[in-house]
């Protein structure tokens, strides 16, 4: 007895919740095609549904997601690292106290206390025809950052090794909804016996299913411009899957009804919660991506003493826009610095400081767009420092000297530099590729130190 499966699914929204409206006008137009055909479906979430540059994320600490994917009356989600690493550890442990469908992740647990109730490895499924579908969740294991929230994570791999063998004892279908990236999903497809990996993290699009050793890859993409669908033939008697097929669907003009007015809700509560005024400027302070300003040259400064750091760095561009005089609200602050963006401390060798310095004060540098890595914004704009004075030879841009509380940075000497999370991933700066000791400041983002920032320019 053959038996038809479909999977509608969505990942990497990062709350652009103009896109969600429309992709769940798009899966409902699709989902009551398959109802009317009696076949089975599930609605899968694959992480990253938040992203607190929104302010509905932001004011809600995540809820508003919830509310969401309960409405759309999903079965299962996993959690990105948007959701594990940006909120508050009790917030985190809350997240999905009214969730209305599964979380499951395998390779993520709490570390004193006991995992909350709602998390699971893998939930199981059964279609009307007594199929039984397993859907297991994996996230990126940024452990450096999970740590300092009181949660653990776990190789991806090794929960695989357990969990899939297991799973296959009752499971006639098994799905994985990956968020670890693109070539962590190859890699899975090519060793276990999964029959579907709906893939993330890494923002890939695979607008046809990939097929690896009999694994069914798909994607879609970011920010809810695609969602996805599988359709699997399945064949009881057999015990075999003779057909499976994935695809991205782009979506159209046309939002959901039902799903703007929960959104409007969303937006009009978050809009009351953000609205606490944090302090009264006594002027305007702009701002500027390519010039050091009096507020960008405070921040860094507080960033410096906040830290205890014997020096910091930030860039002019994790400032979207500046502060009028009078009243300054949450609201405002989040918009000026929406990016979920930790402080950061790394002890650096005088060498290690002139060769990053020199790669950041480069033009290629000052205009790159950058996109990820917790930055919201469009340039990363001109490197503002305390307590470190620069020297260019005969005015070029070239950086020949540095100082840093006076005296010239000696090449073998550490210290203890402040700057955004951002900074302290090599690929975006090579030169601290071999820094060792690294701290983040958990749940504090950027803003946070903007907030104090503020605050000591009132005086208060």
């Amino acid at each position: 007895m053959s038996e038809t499966i479909h999977v509608l699914f969505t990942s990497d929204l990062h709350s652009h919740f103009d896109n969600w409206s429309k992709c769940i006008h798009d899966m409902n137009t699709q989902l009551n095609k398959i109802q009317q055909k009696n076949e089975y479906v599930l609605m899968l979430d694959n992480g990253d549904h938040v992203d607190r540059s929104h302010p509905i994320s932001e004011a809600t600490l995540g809820q508003g997601s919830v509310q969401l994917l309960n409405h759309a009356g999903f079965h299962a989600a996993t959690l990105g690292n948007n959701e594990g690493i940006t909120l508050p550890a009790d917030s985190l442990y809350h997240l999905y106290d009214d969730a209305n469908f599964d979380i499951v992740c395998a390779n993520l647990s709490t570390i004193d206390r006991e995992s909350p109730p709602w998390l699971k490895p893998f939930e199981t499924y059964k279609t009307p025809n007594g199929t039984n579908i397993g859907v297991i969740g994996l996230t990126a294991p940024f452990q450096l950052f999970y740590e300092k929230l009181g949660w653990e994570t776990s190789n991806p791999y090794e929960e695989l090794d357990y969990w899939v063998p297991k799973m296959r004892e009752t499971c006639d279908i098994v799905i994985l909804l990956s968020h670890l990236g693109v070539n962590d999903d190859e890699a899975i497809a090519q060793k276990y016996d999964i029959d579907a990996i709906i893939g993330g993290h890494t923002h890939h699009l695979f607008e046809h299913g990939q097929e690896i050793e009999g694994t069914l890859l798909t994607a879609v993409g970011k920010h809810g411009f695609y969602y996805g669908s599988m359709r699997l033939e399945y064949n009881k008697n057999q015990g075999l899957i003779h057909r499976k097929e994935g695809y991205a669907h782009s979506i159209s003009k046309q939002d959901d009804v039902e799903t703007n007015r929960l959104l409007q809700t969303l937006q009009i509560e978050s809009d009351h919660q953000l609205s606490e005024v944090v302090v009264d400027l006594p002027e305007a302070y702009p701002v500027d991506w390519f010039t050091e300003t009096k507020l960008m040259k405070s921040f860094v400064q507080t960033l410096e003493d906040w830290t205890e750091a014997d020096c910091a760095m930030l860039n002019s561009g994790v400032l979207l826009e500046g502060f009028k005089e009078g009243p300054v609200t949450k609201k405002h602050i989040h918009q000026s610095c929406p990016h979920p963006m930790n402080p950061c401390t790394m002890m650096m060798s005088g060498n290690e400081i002139i060769e990053a310095i020199r790669m950041l004060e480069t033009e290629r540098f000052i205009q790159f767009e950058l996109k990820g890595l917790g930055f919201r914004g469009k340039k990363l704009g001109k490197m503002v420092y305390s307590n470190i004075e620069l020297v260019y030879h005969d005015q070029t841009n070239f950086v020949e000297k540095i100082f840093i509380n006076g005296k010239e940075v000696e090449s073998d000497e550490k210290y203890k530099v402040a700057t955004a999370d951002t900074f302290s991933f090599s690929w975006l700066l090579p030169p601290i590729s071999s820094v060792k000791e690294k701290h983040y400041y958990m749940p504090e983002f950027l803003r946070d130190v903007l907030a104090k920032c503020l605050g000591n320019i009132k005086g208060v």
